[in-house]
């Protein structure tokens, strides 16, 4: 009985320590966000993986009627702007001829794009120099593979946190997405905004993913599991939270594409049979030593043999001395932080959007369902596969059905072994 009056007492100071990181994290945030909507403008980077930025290439922006607004000129990192005289259509358009050899426009030389009030609207200018569906070396199967690869381990650093909190508590959570896009759109805001290097960005969108996190679990799911909420019910509330999470998103954020301010323009290296740029490199080390600590931490710490024993019994760890609420809280965090981390690694490659989380969280599923739910090897192992499996599968269909691949993977897996690969070994979770 004291305990658990102590546990009362101390669960409203929790969550007011709680929100108050969160309104301090927003109030910077929002402030700049609002000091960088005054005006609007284009902007862009013309760049290939082979090439690297490409300097001197002149932008012009024009009315749909023709009327000159105004012409940039590429920088040494292959960037280039023009204010405009207020939100509307316009159309940019590089000059073609001016491209070094070997660079060629894939498509048109001039967009249309519609601005709106107080945004510097992001332009991509498709340029083909010859690698694309080729690969480094003319190996095309190889490229993809290690794209895939990528791909994969990103999916994984995100998958595991949501298959740790349906393992620890049984909840299939759609607004796991939205954690994701919570990490990569903290970071851009500390990054781009804030003038704070990337990496320092990154481990403070982590700190707030997992404040998130915890906020989800105190202030929501923990009530509502003493309330006897059942699984489906439960199933309904993540959906209204991811749909109101990413819409508040995109009220602050807004609906456009935009890049961290860092590491962006980068030459593809070559290693033979297929090129990376060191971003990418980079992505993948990242994931790979986060997930190898994450395994180690589940085999060899205190916290992490709660984590699967609250998996495999909750019941069961309880009678045994277990605080189920300390580690299901844990789980949280550290999913979120998890996501966070995943979501800044996507931006890094596909920029940061205000629903780059809800289109991953398919394959998220997929990847933790294919392993095996509950898992938190079998999220890695899942995740990886479909990772390669829909980059290669661009090799038989269209780029942009890709994600198609992995979907039927999934149903073919299901129909064959409904457990997943790793379902059946154990929960390790």
């Amino acid at each position: 009985m004291i305990t658990r009056t102590a546990d009362r007492a101390r669960r409203p100071l929790a969550l007011t320590l709680l929100l108050a990181a969160l309104a301090a994290v927003f109030a910077v945030l929002l402030p700049a966000g609002v000091a960088a909507a005054e005006g609007e403008s284009v902007r862009g980077t013309l760049q290939t993986s082979r090439s690297g930025p490409i300097e001197g290439v002149e932008v012009t922006v024009t009315t749909p009627g023709g009327d000159e607004v105004g012409t940039a000129e590429t920088d040494e990192n292959g960037r280039w702007e023009v204010e405009l005289p207020g939100p509307g259509q316009y159309v940019v358009s590089i000059d073609g001829d001016a491209l070094p050899d070997g660079v060629e426009l894939n498509g048109e030389a001039s967009r249309t794009v519609t601005v709106d009030t107080g945004r510097n609207q992001p332009v991509n200018i498709g340029l083909n120099d010859g690698s694309r569906n080729s690969g480094g070396g003319n190996v095309r199967a190889v490229q993809l593979f290690v794209d895939g690869l990528r791909f994969g381990l990103i999916i994984a650093v995100c998958a595991v946190g949501l298959s740790l909190i349906f393992g620890t508590t049984g909840l299939t959570n759609f607004a796991h997405g939205e954690l994701v896009t919570i990490g990569a759109v903290v970071a851009w805001y500390i990054n781009v905004q804030g003038g704070v290097p990337l990496i320092a960005a990154t481990l403070i969108a982590m700190v707030a993913g997992a404040g998130v996190g915890a906020l989800n679990e105190l202030a929501l799911w923990r009530p509502l599991r003493r309330r006897g909420t059942g699984l489906v019910a439960a199933l309904v509330v993540s959906i209204g939270l991811s749909l109101l999470l990413r819409y508040a998103i995109q009220i602050v954020y807004g609906g456009f594409s935009n890049p961290y301010a860092e590491y962006q323009s980068q030459r593809a290296v070559d290693y033979g049979v297929f090129t990376l740029t060191n971003r990418a490199l980079a992505t993948i080390v990242i994931a790979v030593v986060v997930l190898v600590l994450v395994a180690l931490m589940l085999q060899r710490t205190k916290i992490g043999k709660a984590m699967r024993a609250v998996s495999d019994n909750r019941d069961l760890a309880a009678s045994s001395g277990i605080d189920v609420n300390r580690v299901i809280l844990v789980v949280w965090m550290m999913g979120g932080a998890l996501a966070a981390l995943g979501g800044v690694l996507l931006g890094l490659s596909d920029q940061v959007q205000w629903d780059m989380g809800f289109r991953l969280l398919l394959l998220m599923f997929a990847g933790v369902t294919l392993g095996g739910l509950g898992t938190a090897y079998g999220a890695l192992v899942g995740s990886v596969i479909i990772g390669v499996f829909v980059q290669m599968s661009t090799l038989v269909i269209p780029d942009d059905t890709k994600y198609v691949g992995g979907l039927l993977l999934l149903i073919v897996i299901l129909v064959i072994r409904p457990q997943g690969i790793l379902g059946s070994r154990a929960r390790i979770g």
